[in-house]
């Protein structure tokens, strides 16, 4: 006869949980630094819009803005870049390398169109920001309201 255990989550979810690290070790062993490159590098964006324009805020630190391409084509943006890998060194051994290098790209689609040729961008302390007017037609416009006087109308009274 079998001998009756009594059943314990926290033992169960301990089990389980190291089936998955298990699962993980095994799965991110095979891969290569490359595979993961693409997920690691692709840039933090905010963008905001204004009644005026799109500011889009990118994090990219440590590049260098000559190695930046940033484009235009009907309502997409696409922002495309390189960090480049140090040269590693013979004699070295590294302990931890977690700095991250390898292409970039990014795109995406604004809702309105815009003055693509007032597109504006500034890069500072590893933030690239781009200014992105509306153009006139999707701009919301005031309309005055005019308000005429009241007139009186006078009429004569009949003579009998």
């Amino acid at each position: 006869m079998a001998d009756l255990i009594r059943w314990d989550p926290f033992r169960e979810m301990m089990r389980f949980r190291e089936a998955m690290d298990r699962l993980f070790d095994n799965a991110l062993a095979s891969t290569t630094w490359e595979w993961r490159t693409p997920w690691l590098v692709e840039p933090a964006l905010d963008v905001v819009e204004t009644a005026d324009d799109y500011v889009v805020k990118a994090s990219i630190p440590g590049i260098n803005p000559d190695d930046l391409e940033i484009t235009f084509t009907e309502r997409t943006l696409t922002i495309k870049g390189e960090v480049k890998e140090e040269e590693q060194r013979e004699g070295v051994q590294y302990h931890l390398r977690e700095r991250r290098y390898g292409s970039f790209s990014r795109s995406i689609t604004l809702p309105t169109p815009v003055n693509a040729d007032a597109i504006e961008a500034k890069y500072e302390a590893g933030v690239l920001t781009l200014r992105i007017p509306k153009t006139e037609e999707v701009k919301p416009k005031r309309i005055p309201i005019k308000v005429s006087e009241p007139k009186m109308i006078e009429g004569k009274a009949k003579e009998k």
